[in-house]
């Protein structure tokens, strides 16, 4: 190739270069940066809160009686309503009287036989007696030796035949079944006819309503906290020693039942950690309704702690965790966001969680967008007042900013909360 057609073609590979530098940076200089995304931010909420920890529970009766019968026999009747209240001395079951009626009037017929015999023993004594007062020596001293041992004898077999006809007539009276307690009954469990066995054949069941018991187990640390708590005064006890404790059943909101802890077992469980506690609550009935606790329902627990004290409290969707530790996102002076870590309290009524540690009522926190955010990520915020969480109500996100127009757009999949926020 010759020298000239050389230096042709190097001058055109130039001129392309050149040409295509030129373009990339024409179309570097048409990128326009990214505005920072909106997130709305808010300051803690501060109040005066009162600690609680929670529990689940099971309710269960304060008596709870197996009925069984104390007589041998046949069922002939059962005058009771299955699942009814019933009173303390209520007839429950009927086991067939006559066998224990013939004993009975055996019985009061023997003695009824030997209080006779006592009269005609007593009856000659004294007669005896009579003769001898007026004729002294006329009755020798043995006959009087035996009339009065017939009498004694008399009146021993007349006191031992009544102790019979007591076991008879309560033999008589255990075939009526009667409820021990005021409760609810059972169904019964052998029908008309059926024969029972003394002390062995379960009949039905009753159990007590008012009040219920609801036990829970304790953790350890719960117990210690409560213990240092009162100790320090912190914690106020009842003269009766009895601590407020409050009541949840499935489908109500909160804890609307109130009772009192009545029991605190005297040892913790090593298994598993854990001390059994008890609450008492009263159980009423409505006038033509229903009483709402029945043993055995699973129940949530709320004891409170200490006296009211002043918190730091934010929503508790604005709250993550990594790897057991709890953070927030807040915004330092630049509007950068930042990773905050803070010890977390108990979660109140509102929705809005306790923050022990680690936030101040100054600090702006990151409410929404968390999966949007990241730290050292500049944002712009966007104020709002703590949000407060409402059950089936759904907060939309704060709509984002038009980078050229300045209008607010929506784009799809925004304007509303990612559907899984930061985990606790």
């Amino acid at each position: 190739m010759s020298s000239d057609r050389r230096r042709t073609v190097v001058l055109m590979m130039v001129a392309i270069s050149a040409a295509a530098e030129a373009g990339c940076q024409q179309n570097r200089a048409a990128v326009v940066p990214a505005a920072p995304p909106v997130v709305p931010v808010a300051h803690p909420v501060a109040r005066e809160v009162t600690d609680y920890v929670d529990f689940t529970g099971r309710t269960e009766a304060i008596h709870s009686v197996d009925i069984r019968p104390r007589a041998n026999g046949y069922l002939v009747e059962m005058p009771f309503h299955e699942g009814a209240e019933v009173k303390k001395g209520d007839l429950l079951f009927v086991i067939d009287p006559r066998p224990y009626k013939a004993q009975l009037d055996q019985a009061q017929g023997q003695v009824d036989l030997y209080r006779a015999s006592l009269k005609l023993a007593r009856v000659t004594l004294a007669r005896d007696r009579a003769i001898n007062a007026r004729s002294p020596g006329s009755i020798s001293l043995q006959q009087f030796d035996q009339e009065q041992a017939v009498v004694d004898e008399a009146e021993a077999r007349v006191k031992a035949f009544e102790m019979s006809m007591e076991i008879y007539t309560l033999q008589h009276e255990f075939t009526k079944v009667t409820s021990p307690i005021d409760g609810m009954i059972s169904r019964y469990y052998l029908t008309r006819g059926n024969l029972v066995n003394q002390d062995q054949t379960l009949l039905t069941t009753i159990v007590s309503v008012d009040p219920m018991y609801a036990y829970f187990e304790m953790d350890e640390p719960t117990l210690l906290r409560i213990r240092r708590a009162i100790n320090e005064k912190k914690v106020r006890v009842p003269v009766d020693g009895k601590m407020s404790v409050l009541m949840g059943l499935q489908g109500e909101e909160g804890f609307p039942h109130q009772g009192t802890v009545n029991f605190i077992n005297n040892q913790v469980n090593p298994t598993t950690g854990s001390i059994l506690v008890r609450g008492l609550f009263p159980n009423p009935k409505p006038e033509d309704g229903l009483r709402l606790l029945s043993p055995g329902m699973f129940v949530r627990i709320r004891l409170p702690i200490g006296l009211p004290h002043p918190a730091v409290l934010v929503a508790d969707r604005a709250i993550g965790s990594d790897q057991g530790t709890k953070f927030v996102y807040v915004l330092d002076a630049k509007d950068m966001v930042q990773t905050r870590r803070v010890r977390t309290g108990s979660l109140q009524e509102d929705g809005l969680r306790v923050i022990d540690e680690g936030l101040s009522p100054d600090d702006r926190v990151v409410v929404g967008a968390l999966q949007q955010v990241r730290p050292k990520l500049l944002v712009e915020p966007e104020p709002i007042a703590m949000p407060i969480p409402v059950p089936g109500v759904v907060v939309a996100e704060p709509k984002r900013k038009a980078e050229a127009t300045g209008k607010t757009t929506t784009k799809k999949g925004e304007g509303r909360p990612p559907s899984k926020s930061a985990g606790r």
